[in-house]
C-alpha cells in the first residue's frame, strides 16, 4: 500500500510539474487581455439594502464584468449596527457577497469608515494575479474626528499594472463647492501605501476616484432646471455644474476624465419615489417652503497617469530624466493600458435613499506582466474526513514567503479570503519537498464530515493575498459517519458544531 501511494504522490508531482511547464509556455499567448470593469457609487441614506440588487450589479446582462469596485456613502452607522459591523460584515457586504458568490466572485477586499464602505470583487481566475493590496482612510467632516465625510480607497496591482480606488463623501451645500476640492486635495496628500512603485494616489497608473461629491448645480433656478430635466436636455445645465467649474481653475480636477452626464441628476428625491424633492422644511419660525435643487452629486471620474516624457531639449536617449520617471517611460512603452468608458448612468429603480445609484462601465486593455500565478497548487488523493490528507504545492515564480503563509480549504461558491472551511500553515505542516514539489499535511478531524466541491488557496501574508488556487475537487463524505448510523442532517450538525467550536476557540 505504502509503495502504491508512493507511485500515486510521484504521479502528482510529475503532473503538477508537467502543468508548471504548460504555464510557461501559454504565457506568451496570453500577455494581451481585455478586462470589464463595474464601478458602483450610492448614498444609501442609512437605508437597509433592497432585497434585488440585479439591476444596480447588471446581472442579466450578457457580458460579465471581470471586477465589481462598490462604494458606498451614509451606509448606517449607529453606535450599536456600527460595533456588529466591526465583529461581522455588515448587511450590504453580505448582499453583495452572497449575491455574487455564486457567480464565482470574491470579495478581495474591503474598508469602512463609518458610514463609508468601499468594496472590491473580482472573478476568481483572477484573484492570483492580484497582489499588493492595501487599504486606508482619511477623516474630514467635523474637525476629522467622526469620519461622517472623508476618503476610503483600495489599492492593488492588476496583473502587474497599479490601480488605485477612493471612494469619497465631501462637503454638502452649494456654497462649499471651494471646500470641497480642498478636502479632495487633503485625502489625495494624506494618503500614502507602503509601496515603493506607488507611495501615493497620483503614482498609480490608473485612478478612479467617485462617490457622493456633493457639486451642486449653480446660478439655474428649480424652474429652469426641472424642466431641462423633464425635456432630458440635461446639456443645458452641464456649464453651472460646480465640478465642471472648478476642473477650469484646480490643475488637479483637470486630470481627470468624466464620460458626459447624460442621465438625470441623483439628488434629491422623495424616499421611495422618482420625484425631486418636494418636502416643507422645518424652520426656527416653522416650515419653509424651499426645496433642494436637483444636482449630479453622485459621480464616477478616472486619471490615467500621464506618460512620462523626455523634455523638449533632450536628444531622446533618457538623459534628465530621473530613475522613477525613466522606469514609469519603459513601463508604458512595454506594457500599456488603454481605459475605455462603455456606459455611465443612472439606476433610477432604486428609491430607498433620496440618492439614485450611478453605474460606470469601462473596459481596460493592458498587457499583462506576468501571467503565471506564483503559486500551482493541488490536491494530493482522494480526501475525506476519514483520512489525514496532503497539499502539493509548487512555488512558479520567487515570492516572499513567511511563516505565517497558509493554505485553505474553501468550498466551491465561497465568498471571501476569510470564508474557509479549515486552513493549514505552510511552514508548521510541511511534511515533505523536493526542487519542484511541496507537500503539506492537514488533519482529518479538520476536513467536513459531510463533504463538498472544494478548492485549495495559498495565502501570503507578506502580499497579503491569495497567490494560488487549485482547480476545484470532490471532498468525499465520510464513509465512518454513515457506517455509524449519521444520516445527512446529522452530519451537517456536525460539521457546523466543528466550526463553531474551532471559532471561539
Amino acid at each position: 500500500m505504502m509503495e502504491e501511494n508512493e507511485e500515486q504522490s510521484h504521479g502528482q508531482q510529475a503532473d503538477l510539474s508537467l502543468k508548471k511547464g504548460n504555464y510557461e509556455e501559454e504565457e506568451e499567448e496570453e500577455e494581451e487581455g481585455s478586462f470589464r470593469l463595474h464601478v458602483v457609487t450610492w448614498n444609501v441614506a442609512t437605508a437597509d439594502p433592497p432585497d434585488d440588487v440585479t439591476s444596480l450589479l447588471h446581472l442579466n446582462s450578457p457580458k460579465s464584468p471581470d471586477l465589481y469596485v462598490i462604494g458606498l456613502q451614509e451606509v448606517y452607522s449607529g453606535p450599536l449596527r456600527f460595533v456588529s459591523d466591526t465583529v461581522f460584515d455588515d448587511r450590504w457586504s453580505r448582499l453583495f457577497m452572497s449575491t455574487l458568490a455564486s457567480r464565482k466572485y470574491i470579495k478581495v477586499s474591503s474598508i469602512r469608515l463609518q458610514g463609508l464602505l468601499l468594496l472590491f470583487f473580482s472573478k476568481l481566475e483572477h484573484v492570483p494575479f492580484i497582489r499588493d493590496i492595501q487599504a486606508t482612510y482619511t477623516r474630514t467632516g467635523i474637525f476629522g474626528y467622526w469620519g461622517n465625510k472623508g476618503g476610503v480607497s483600495i489599492r492593488l496591482s492588476f496583473y502587474g499594472h497599479t490601480l488605485c480606488f477612493l471612494n469619497c463623501h465631501l462637503a454638502a451645500h452649494m456654497k462649499y463647492a471651494s471646500e470641497r476640492v480642498d478636502e479632495f486635495e487633503y485625502i489625495m496628500d494624506t494618503q500614502t501605501f507602503e509601496c515603493k512603485k506607488a507611495p501615493t494616489i497620483v503614482d498609480h497608473r490608473l485612478v478612479f476616484w467617485f462617490g457622493d461629491l456633493n457639486f451642486r448645480i449653480e446660478d439655474h433656478g428649480m424652474h429652469f432646471v426641472r424642466s431641462c430635466i423633464n425635456d432630458q436636455k440635461y446639456n443645458l445645465l452641464w456649464s453651472k455644474d460646480q465640478l465642471t467649474i472648478m476642473k477650469k481653475k484646480e490643475q488637479i480636477l483637470q486630470e481627470f476624465d468624466e464620460g458626459p452626464l447624460d442621465f438625470q441628476p441623483t439628488y434629491k428625491f422623495d424616499l421611495n419615489s422618482d420625484t425631486y424633492d418636494s418636502r416643507l422644511y422645518r424652520t426656527w419660525f416653522g416650515f419653509n417652503g424651499k426645496k433642494r435643487k436637483p444636482a449630479w452629486t453622485d459621480r464616477i471620474l478616472w486619471r490615467l497617469r500621464p506618460k512620462a516624457s523626455f523634455p523638449d531639449e533632450q536628444d531622446g536617449n533618457g538623459a534628465g530624466l530621473d530613475v522613477k520617471q525613466l522606469k514609469q517611460l519603459e513601463e508604458d512603452e512595454e506594457y500599456p493600458l488603454k481605459i475605455r468608458q462603455d456606459s455611465y448612468t443612472s439606476i433610477m429603480e432604486y428609491s430607498i435613499s433620496d440618492h439614485k445609484p450611478v453605474v460606470g462601465i469601462f473596459t481596460l486593455e493592458l498587457r499583462k506582466m506576468y501571467t503565471t500565478p506564483l503559486v500551482r497548487l493541488q490536491p494530493e488523493g482522494d480526501w475525506s474526513a476519514d483520512i489525514d490528507s496532503m497539499v502539493l504545492y509548487s512555488p512558479l515564480q520567487p515570492f516572499p514567503s513567511s511563516t505565517w503563509d497558509w493554505i485553505g480549504l474553501y468550498e466551491v461558491g465561497f465568498t471571501s479570503v476569510s470564508d474557509y472551511i479549515t486552513y493549514t500553515w505552510v511552514k508548521d505542516d510541511e511534511v515533505a519537498f523536493n526542487e519542484e514539489v511541496i507537500q503539506v499535511y492537514v488533519g482529518k478531524e479538520e476536513i467536513p464530515v459531510r463533504g463538498a466541491e472544494c478548492v485549495l488557496c495559498y495565502y501570503s501574508n507578506t502580499l497579503q493575498c491569495i497567490i494560488g488556487i487549485s482547480e476545484p475537487f470532490k471532498v468525499h463524505e465520510s464513509k465512518v459517519a454513515i457506517e455509524e448510523g449519521f444520516v445527512h442532517e446529522q452530519i451537517n450538525g456536525l460539521d457546523k458544531t466543528t466550526a463553531s467550536e474551532a471559532l471561539w476557540n
